[in-house]
């Protein structure tokens, strides 16, 4: 743990000098600059009790998880964290603000020089220092390299035989080029702003999720009806598979747009969210958040509301019931395929 964080005795300084104010204020600025570039923020986390999701974790973003519904992103080479729950993010100074309210400045500043130039212990570190240092090729690109999904490829295999998603919604999904199949058995799912552009891919399979460098998260898109301008009714879940497994539990809704966040919201996720939310509100449609019945969906709920608070569309929360996460869990228990 961190020094005690209790107020020291006494807020005078010591030996000033007339004419020594801007020296003082030179050599604090000093400081904080000088904490703000060795201070890890994924040190502060792993001596607060935080730890690594792995599985979730990408070369630039390491998530963090303590306890039920807390989580953070670390980013900028531990520099730099956000919180995808909420709008909380920035530095060194501002997480152990964000960790501990009760603290002001100065507090701060003396538990940062404690551990200033330590480096983190989490694995991800090392595994991402050296990870491949080619560019990454533009999301286009990369997903025109990828073949259509189809019922021979292994991608196919995952989501049906895995995931149980029915061979309607995979050749829906397939036609319209939201799903491909990547490589490792893994399947890709397009993210598409609101022009219909690719922004980014999310990569899911037996034993890999993560989101593909290069690109930008927007928002996973599908229509079972196929004309995806003219839906009235909006579901708004987290992965991309939710959002087919509840296309298959509401099977026959062709008024319906799928889409999945994949995870926190970013500013193209944000944007994203607004440009549909006002389209539904301008066909006099309703916008239905769907994201995962536990204590972390219900908070990306109220930030999805908080997000779409400022236009007027109908908006209602669809919660899976019983002992089911999400709607995967729901389709798998339900045996339908």
């Amino acid at each position: 743990m961190y020094p005690s964080l209790e107020t020291a005795p006494g807020t005078h300084r010591s030996g000033s000098r007339p004419g020594s104010r801007q020296s003082n204020r030179d050599n604090d600025a000093n400081e904080v600059d000088h904490l703000r570039r060795t201070v890890s923020c994924a040190v502060i986390l792993e001596r607060e009790g935080w730890q690594v999701d792995a599985a979730e974790s990408s070369r630039r973003a390491v998530k963090y998880r303590r306890g039920a519904g807390e989580i953070l992103i670390v980013t900028h080479d531990d520099k730099g964290w956000w919180n995808p729950l909420g709008a909380e993010k920035g530095d060194c100074f501002s997480l152990i603000q964000f960790l501990h309210p009760e603290c002001n400045f100065g507090h701060v500043r003396k538990t940062l020089r404690a551990i200033a130039g330590i480096a983190p212990s989490r694995p991800v570190a090392s595994a991402s220092a050296t990870s491949d240092p080619v560019p990454a090729r533009s999301p286009l690109l990369r997903w025109q390299s990828k073949p259509a999904l189809r019922p021979t490829t292994k991608a196919w295999a995952y989501l049906a035989d895995e995931r149980r998603l029915p061979a309607t919604i995979l050749t829906a999904a397939a036609a319209q080029d939201c799903v491909r199949a990547g490589g490792f058995g893994c399947a890709w799912f397009a993210h598409r702003d609101h022009d219909g552009l690719l922004t980014g891919i999310e990569a899911r399979g037996p034993d890999f999720r993560g989101v593909l460098r290069g690109g930008q998260k927007s928002l996973f898109r599908f229509a079972p009806g196929g004309a995806i301008g003219d839906c009235r009714r909006v579901t708004v879940t987290e992965a991309p598979i939710d959002a087919l497994s509840l296309a298959a539990l509401e099977a026959g809704r062709t008024d319906t747009i799928y889409v999945a966040t994949t995870g926190g919201l970013g500013p193209g996720t944000v944007k994203a969210l607004r440009q549909l939310a006002e389209h539904t509100a301008s066909l006099g449609g309703t916008l239905v958040i769907a994201t995962d019945a536990d204590q972390a969906g219900d908070h990306h709920a109220t930030r999805i509301e908080t997000v779409i608070a400022p236009i007027v569309v109908t908006i209602e929360r669809l919660r899976a019931d019983g002992q089911a996460k999400d709607w995967n869990d729901v389709l798998v228990r339900s045996g339908t395929s």
